[in-house]
């Protein structure tokens, strides 16, 4: 068994390239309901960031929203241009395929994004969660669903059980 990395905290963002800012903060922030923190920034010929990001002659405006414990970093790439992203790309593809967000009423929240006309992969099973006679929650749920441009995320509503743990 392999010990920890020496000093790490935990995860600080996530970041998705995204090609409408206007549109991404729509969904992170006005649907989501992610809290900007610090001011966004942009850049272009900034060799340090270059080299940082890996691609020459880069070009970006970001912006930065917190969701609960993590917060997501949201770029639009000027430069270099890329090819068109598919808004069907399989979860099976390799590379990060998905970040989950926990939320307190799944139900909810599914109702948001369906109203924001955005694709969900199929409605979450709401009798996977019971109340016992105390009134306490059991059980979770959750399903896939896509933001403007095919990223997709999962909404989970946990509650006590063994399966998997909640934040």
């Amino acid at each position: 068994m392999t010990s920890p990395l020496p000093g790490v905290i935990g995860v600080h963002h996530i970041g998705v390239s995204v090609p409408d800012l206007g549109k991404a903060r729509r969904f992170y922030i006005d649907i989501l309901g992610g809290v900007e923190e610090v001011a966004p920034l942009e850049w272009a010929d900034n060799p340090f960031i270059d080299a940082v990001v890996g691609l020459e002659g880069s070009a970006a405006r970001q912006f930065f929203c917190r969701l609960g414990n993590c917060q997501i970093e949201v770029f639009e790439y000027a430069a270099p241009k890329q090819a068109p992203q598919d808004p069907s790309r399989g979860v099976n593809e390799y590379g990060y395929t998905h970040f989950a967000i926990q939320v307190e009423d799944v139900a909810a929240v599914h109702e948001r994004i369906v109203a924001a006309g955005l694709p969900v992969h199929t409605p979450p099973a709401l009798e996977a969660i019971s109340t016992d006679a105390d009134g306490v929650k059991h059980g979770y749920t959750g399903t896939y669903c896509r933001d403007f441009f095919g990223n997709v995320f999962e909404i989970l509503e946990i509650h006590q059980q063994d399966e998997i743990r909640p934040i």
